[in-house]
């Protein structure tokens, strides 16, 4: 049996205990189905080896060579990474395609007794549904966007709507990126077809009859890009504004911001490119103050003369509706908790 997908909703809600991806590491890394482990039949090396072979000398070689390496690892997941399956385990297991990797690997597991089956088309049918999902179908969730300047604490405050049951999309998170020239996260972003997923995944579990809060965002997070259908909705969403005096501000960015603060070459190599958009005599005064160690003055520096210029331009080219306009009193936890709830008061008036 062969399990055919037609939309994303139904392939995220299949009864099979483990999703299997068999492509080799590289493939995987880029991008797979939810959940899915990696058990590569074919590692980068002998994926490449047999690759060459097909087109240099015969596909007849090719595919001898690519059986026996298929067996032999796919004997020794058996033996190893699945050995304490029980006879009723269901396994689903896909390759690039829905061919000889998968369909050898789920004939062995079949001839054990296990129930597993293979997904037609494999990954490539599953990446046609997420570029369907976000490219092609409109977007039917209500989103409201959470707007302000930067520093406002949007995600944290998110954290906070979330933990109170209200449904948030956490873009910055699923980007592994603070959505600003200072942004980047350890670990670095996933790859755009990775972060689709993600995305694609989150909008697939909120319920569209209930409004959906996201982090105004720009049409990139670091050097990811939103699908036109998010990026579209997202502009035409009405917003809640969050206040906060640049004193509150700037004390959160220097806590959220500590790891990049406390790196002064990092900074430098992040700030110097703005010279030829802020000026020299703007960047140099940055510098100094980097070099000087003093993280409070250059927050309310960058806030003042980059930051919140570039909100303030943005700002003026957006035509959506503004639901509420709410002052945080403190950005410390008692006071995010404290806007939370104003903000779930909004919400409850849709």
């Amino acid at each position: 049996m062969v399990l055919k997908f037609t939309d994303l909703p139904s392939l995220y809600v299949h009864d099979y205990d483990t999703v299997i991806d068999v492509r080799s590491p590289a493939e995987y890394a880029e991008d797979h189905l939810p959940g899915a482990i990696n058990l590569p039949v074919l590692d980068d090396q002998e994926r490449a080896r047999v690759g060459t072979i097909y087109v240099q000398q015969s596909p007849f070689l090719a595919r001898k060579l690519g059986a026996a390496l298929v067996f032999r690892n796919a004997a020794n997941h058996i033996e190893h990474s699945l050995s304490h399956h029980e006879g009723g385990w269901k396994p689903m297991v896909y390759c690039w395609r829905g061919g000889q990797r998968s369909g050898s690997f789920t004939w062995m597991l079949q001839q054990i007794g296990w129930r597993a089956e293979v997904v037609e088309g494999g990954y490539r049918t599953y990446r046609r549904l997420v570029s369907q999902h976000l490219y092609q179908d409109p977007l039917r969730h209500r989103l409201v966007a959470l707007d302000g300047y930067t520093g406002t604490a949007k995600t944290e405050l998110l954290a906070h709507l979330k933990t109170r049951g209200v449904q948030v999309l956490d873009l910055e998170g699923l980007a592994n990126h603070r959505g600003s020239l200072l942004g980047e996260m350890p670990g670095g972003q996933p790859s755009q077809k990775a972060f689709e997923s993600a995305l694609a995944v989150a909008l697939c579990r909120c319920d569209t009859a209930r409004p959906v809060v996201v982090e105004a965002e720009s049409s990139k997070i670091g050097g990811l890009i939103l699908p036109p259908s998010v990026w579209a909705a997202l502009r035409s969403a009405p917003r809640i504004q969050i206040n906060a005096s640049a004193d509150a501000r700037a004390a959160y960015l220097v806590t959220t911001y500590n790891d990049i603060l406390s790196d002064a070459d990092r900074l430098q190599n992040c700030l110097s490119p703005l010279r030829s958009h802020r000026g020299h005599e703007v960047v140099d005064g940055w510098l100094e103050l980097i070099d000087a160690g003093d993280k409070h003055a250059l927050t309310r520096a960058l806030m003042e003369q980059h930051y919140d210029p570039a909100y303030a331009k943005s700002s003026r080219v957006r035509t959506s509706k503004v639901l509420a306009r709410i002052d945080a009193c403190a950005l410390d936890e008692a006071g995010l908790n404290s806007t939370a709830a104003r903000i779930e008061r909004v919400l409850d008036q849709l």
